[in-house]
């Protein structure tokens, strides 16, 4: 259906094998031959004239199994050289060495990015300098739509073979050649996930630039400027990289006000001092006594300013991400329009909205899924934390009064097991969940990728969320236990740090050093697959799952508990400062180049952060009430635990208002950023009524 861009070929100085050979272009043939066996350094044909190019960029990998045999390889590269509406994907391939090699290298043309580029609802530079949704039929007069280097992002084109790949449905009932019948495809049968269960393909990933690499390496990481090259982690790693890098590097810098107000507090009061420093020495805290000096106020300015903090770093944040989503060109993706996920299973029938013949499922059909399987589901597994949490307290207790009883060298180190069972109980646990929420998610039968990733994330979510602060709500709401509330939120931020910078940056790099780097030892002059193949021996990238989970859990700590340890900003800001770097040393060097599909904001994760924000005013008004000096102030006012209760909850309702006065008043997107939306939906709907109107003139 469409092939190679006409000034796609930039990048192919690098290709070494896959460069289209310079005589065929001179004597005006087409640049390769589609035959059922492509000559060797040949790429499938382009099949239309604005798509031929001298050189062509590869942009994926697709790994083949062992056992595949070369009559199978030269069925799937002419599939994947097919035009669309013949069921191919549209898109260049070439077989690596020869048919006998376990690669194909695939590409895009230029016709088949730009249809992509509409059909996933990608913003792109109009003539007037404006972002517009693109169309493929006003194609002409988008700034670049003849260079795809420079009107697409590299990761955009990687993104969109995948995209393209992973689409491919059968049209009809198909054999596929060299393979047994149990594997005949039917028809709508997702012809990809039918090749990776028949162990055809292996793998597929995006591969490096290593120019590129090599230059935002010294923008980002290698160099010592402040600030980061975010439009440059757009182009190279995707909207969902970038995005994660952003909110990264802003709320570090929003940790500067936490962490000034923090060592204030702690430097001009002597009590603070003394708590910080049981809290980090364990040795049993005196009891304090309250007066109505600096320590007192500085606790109160520390969660209000806390309950604030948090509010207006999540508004700002929202502008900003609003900003970035429409230079990116993502602020009106139209996922739901695209082709379903390739596990999206249900009855063949028409799309309401697009018109479409696709498969469809119901939406009452997956919420009643969620509802009888997927809550119950996640509920079983959060009372699977509550009875190891239970079981962890009873052990601890049994232990202490078995060494209270012996008081014997062997009694003290019982004292470390019930910590060193739940931890096992945990991670076991943690590692188990992980694998059942993908099997529920799976069943929930989510039509769009950013669906499902945004339910199994969620999922994910609550239990990790529920991991890491049970405890601490155990101890703040229920054991009522300031000081050891301040003791386990100071032993969790310093250990949890040292953790995170040995992990981070130590063992990465020692990584690197010793083992990935002699792997991956290339010379000048190596084949240009064997370079491809290297890509392959690295690690696929985790994902930013983990990432976001640190941030989150950091958040928590200081919106919901930091009023009790002052300096919890103070030790936050100084992980985040490394953490930047080294999380872009990672993905840089440690790991497979990941595909990441156009996002216009975090997703999930914002919705997390959001809650954590509204909690912290529930918390820090529990924690206040709490405090020795309210206490006392109440014993010494006659009021009773609930006239003191009664006015906590008053205060909190009037936190609530503020903070929703403060959300009102911060708008999500900046009023130029509104006002651009509105035209770019004006646009559409004109444009919309035009085509409207042709048809019905034709």
């Amino acid at each position: 259906m469409m092939k190679a861009g006409d000034d796609e070929g930039a990048a192919g100085g690098r290709l070494g094998f896959l460069k289209q050979q310079d005589s065929d272009a001179k004597e005006g043939k087409t640049l390769s031959k589609l035959s059922s066996t492509p000559a060797k350094g040949d790429w499938t044909k382009a099949s239309c004239p604005c798509c031929e190019s001298k050189q062509v960029e590869p942009l994926v990998l697709v790994k083949l199994g062992g056992k595949v045999g070369p009559e199978t390889k030269r069925w799937l590269i002419r599939l994947i050289g097919a035009q669309q509406k013949d069921g191919g994907a549209g898109l260049l391939a070439h077989p690596g060495e020869d048919a006998q090699s376990s690669i194909i290298v695939v590409s895009a043309p230029r016709c088949t990015l730009l249809r992509a580029t509409e059909e996933l609802g990608l913003c792109k530079t109009y003539k007037t300098g404006e972002m517009e949704a693109f169309s493929y039929n006003d194609r002409d007069n988008f700034r670049n739509s003849n260079n795809m280097e420079a009107f697409l992002t590299l990761a955009e084109r990687e993104y969109i073979v995948k995209y393209e790949l992973e689409g491919l449905r059968a049209q009809k009932d198909l054999r596929i050649p060299g393979l047994p019948d149990k594997y005949t495809l039917h028809n709508r049968d997702n012809i990809w996930q039918k090749l990776c269960s028949a162990g055809v393909i292996v793998d597929m990933f995006p591969l490096h630039n290593s120019e590129k690499l090599k230059q935002l390496k010294e923008a980002w990481y290698l160099g010592n400027q402040l600030s980061q090259p975010l439009d440059s982690v757009n182009e190279y790693f995707g909207n969902s990289v970038a995005f994660y890098f952003s909110f990264l590097d802003f709320y570090t810098w929003s940790l500067l006000p936490p962490a000034i107000l923090g060592l204030s507090i702690a430097y001009f009061s002597g009590e603070v001092q003394k708590e910080v420093v049981e809290s980090v020495s364990k040795s049993q805290s005196p009891e304090i006594q309250v007066d109505s000096g600096l320590m007192v106020s500085g606790h109160m300015i520390q969660a209000v300013f806390s309950m604030l903090w948090s509010t207006v770093v999540m508004e700002l944040w929202k502008r900003r991400s609003a900003t970035l989503s429409y230079r990116w060109g993502t602020l009106q993706l139209a996922e739901r329009f695209a082709e379903p996920r390739p596990s999206f299973h249900g009855k063949l029938g028409v799309n309401p909205v697009t018109g479409r013949v696709e498969l469809l499922f119901s939406e009452w059909q997956r919420d009643l899924r969620m509802l009888l399987v997927s809550v119950p589901g996640v509920g079983l597994f959060l009372g699977l934390v509550v009875v190891g949490m239970m079981c962890f307290y009873w052990g601890e207790a049994q232990v202490k009064q078995l060494h209270k009883d012996w008081d014997s060298y062997l009694s003290q180190t019982f004292l470390y097991i019930p910590s060193v069972l739940h931890i096992v109980y945990t991670n076991m646990l943690g590692n188990v969940y992980r694998n059942v929420a993908q099997s529920l998610t799976e069943f929930e039968n989510h039509r769009e990728e950013s669906a499902f990733e945004n339910h199994l994330t969620a999922k994910v979510l609550v239990f990790t969320f529920f991991n890491n602060f049970a405890v601490l709500f155990h101890i703040a709401f229920f054991k009522q236990d300031v000081s050891l509330l301040r003791k386990r939120l100071a032993s969790l931020l310093i250990v949890t740090q040292l953790v995170n910078q040995v992990t981070e940056v130590v063992i990465p790099f020692l990584v690197d050093r010793f083992i990935s780097a002699p792997r991956r030892n290339e010379k000048e002059d190596d084949p240009q697959e064997d370079k491809f193949r290297n890509q392959r021996s690295l690690p696929p990238f985790p994902g930013l799952f983990a990432e976001y989970i640190e941030l989150l859990v950091q958040f928590g700590y200081l919106s919901l508990f930091s009023c009790v340890f002052p300096l919890t900003a103070v030790l936050l800001l100084l992980n985040n400062v490394t953490e930047i770097r080294s999380d872009a040393y990672k993905i840089c060097k440690l790991f497979r180049k990941p595909f990441y599909p156009p996002v216009s904001n975090m997703g999930v994760w914002q919705i997390a952060f959001e809650i954590l924000s509204f909690a912290s005013v529930v918390s820090n008004c529990w924690l206040l009430l709490l405090s020795p000096h309210i206490q006392v102030w109440g014993q010494e006012n006659g009021l009773s635990g609930g006239n003191l209760l009664l006015m906590a909850v008053i205060v909190e309702h009037v936190l609530f208002l503020v903070k929703f006065i403060i959300a009102v008043v911060i708008p999500d997107e900046p009023y130029w950023i509104r006002k651009k939306r509105e035209h770019m939906e004006y646009a559409s709907m004109w444009a919309l009524r035009q085509m409207t109107l042709e048809a019905r003139e034709s």
